[in-house]
């Protein structure tokens, strides 16, 4: 998928939020997602309020990154409904910025990360509308809340994962959006990048910015998110970390795949399973770090 169809799809202006649309909150109502006629995603229900701050959790092949697509419309639904600011999905669009899977991502698309940041101001454009002075002054901001800017002029094929991310997240500050998606940004990026995310997260929380990732790192979720959802193809909890993360759920979610050693650190061993997100092994839920320090090999 091209870079930029990915990250930022190019829309007529969407409807600004106004005072009589409520607070930032998103609405999921019994939604259904299936392909090719079989479903992924089974009456899914949860609301997050202004603010708040949730991890999605549960095994590969689970209907994770299928709840995050059919979130930003690139999925149908096959029934129930999704609601931004209490309004239909995609009334508003650019009220929800996106970080996909780095995966999905075509990596040689011929932009430089200025260009990648930019597009987080094309839903406050008009059609042929070029980003003004505040939009160049945003952008570089934003760069440099990652400790990207110095970087700016390079071509975004040339970064290290960790480097990558970093310039997705300044993108999605740069949208200045009131829900933040992201979907498995933890994974295959270094242990700095990852901290770096959890301090942006921070500071979008003191702001109000509503945020929801999925990860595969339930001792991640447990630590650093006060709510998480467990899932597998249905919701299966919803609540406090404690209380979601016991073993009776994540046997539900899990089966035979849930160990947990001794300092109940929580471990999956997903090594063979899953078709919706590859690759993920059971270091990831040990609470090591997914891959060493790309930027230190460079």
């Amino acid at each position: 998928m091209p870079l930029n169809d990915t990250i930022a799809i190019k829309k007529p202006k969407a409807q600004d939020p106004g005072p009589g649309l409520g607070e930032a909150r998103l609405d999921v109502e019994g939604i259904t997602v299936a392909y090719e006629g079989r479903p992924a995603l089974r009456d899914f229900s949860f609301r997050l309020p202004r603010g708040a701050r949730a991890a999605v959790v549960g095994p590969n092949g689970a209907g994770k990154s299928t709840l995050f697509k059919a979130l930003v419309g690139l999925l149908p639904l096959e029934k129930g409904r999704i609601l931004v600011h209490g309004l239909p999905l995609g009334a508003h669009q650019d009220c929800v910025a996106y970080l996909p899977q780095r995966e999905n991502v075509d990596w040689n698309f011929p932009v430089t990360v200025r260009d990648v940041v930019t597009m987080g101001r094309f839903g406050h454009l008009g059609w042929l509308e070029r980003p003004g002075k505040r939009d160049r002054a945003l952008v570089m901001d934003s760069l440099a809340q990652m400790g990207m800017e110095a970087l700016a002029d390079r071509s975004i094929n040339e970064l290290s994962g960790g480097q990558q991310q970093r310039v997705f997240l300044a993108r999605a500050l740069a949208q200045e959006p009131h829900i933040f998606l992201m979907d498995e940004p933890f994974n295959g990026v270094d242990r700095g990048t990852v901290e770096a995310t959890m301090a942006l997260l921070d500071r979008l929380k003191r702001d109000g910015v509503t945020v929801l990732i999925s990860t595969h790192d339930l001792n991640l979720a447990a630590e650093r998110f006060e709510r998480v959802l467990l899932l597998n193809k249905e919701l299966i909890a919803d609540g406090p970390a404690a209380e979601v993360l016991r073993e009776g759920n994540l046997a539900k979610a899990f089966g035979s795949a849930l160990l947990v050693s001794e300092g109940r650190r929580l471990l999956v061993d997903e090594c063979c399973g899953g078709h919706e997100d590859r690759g993920h092994e059971e270091r990831v839920h040990g609470g090591k770090e997914a891959c060493d320090d790309e930027e230190a090999r460079r």
